[in-house]
């Protein structure tokens, strides 16, 4: 990767990651305000719903700077080592959370007639394409290591051919 293409990927996390704490100190606060407006049943599951939302930022922003680590690993051309599995793991954690997040919040909504039922069935589906993304890091995770292990290999082969030369 070029030095222009992970400044341009920094910028953008940085944004991401500065719109993320604007939405949790600005709107979030707003949103309570909104649900305790609102009837009576939306009221009544304004904690709930306050509490997902702020977690579901907070694992954004998780494997926001997790993905920032691995920047500065593919800067320092240290990626393909063992370090890089524990960024890995964290940002699949943070997704299968966001996942369960998701379903949660769907799970908050459905009872009671405020919400219509296709809402509900959209955010279930929301929370299995969150899903199907930590799967697709699972694949990526398999990839990583078998890249560490080939790079390992090549390794032990050019020390060996060294040592006959």
């Amino acid at each position: 990767m070029g030095k222009l293409l992970i400044l341009t990927l920094r910028v953008v996390l940085a944004l991401v990651l500065a719109g993320s704490l604007f939405v949790q100190v600005v709107m979030v606060p707003l949103l309570s305000v909104d649900l305790e407006e609102s009837d009576a049943a939306l009221a009544a599951v304004r904690i709930p719903l306050l509490v997902i939302v702020l977690l579901g930022i907070v694992s954004v922003q998780i494997a926001l700077v997790c993905v920032w680590r691995l920047l500065s690993m593919v800067r320092r051309g240290t990626v393909f080592s063992r370090g890089s599995f524990l960024y890995v793991n964290i940002i699949m954690g943070a997704i299968a959370a966001a996942s369960l997040l998701t379903f949660s919040f769907g799970a908050a909504l459905a009872p009671g007639e405020d919400v219509a039922p296709g809402v509900v069935l959209l955010i279930g589906g929301a929370g299995l394409l969150i899903a199907c993304v930590a799967l697709i890091v699972l694949v990526l995770r398999v990839l990583l290591a078998q890249a560490v292990a080939r790079d390992a290999e090549a390794s032990k082969l050019q020390a060996e051919i060294d040592e006959v030369i």
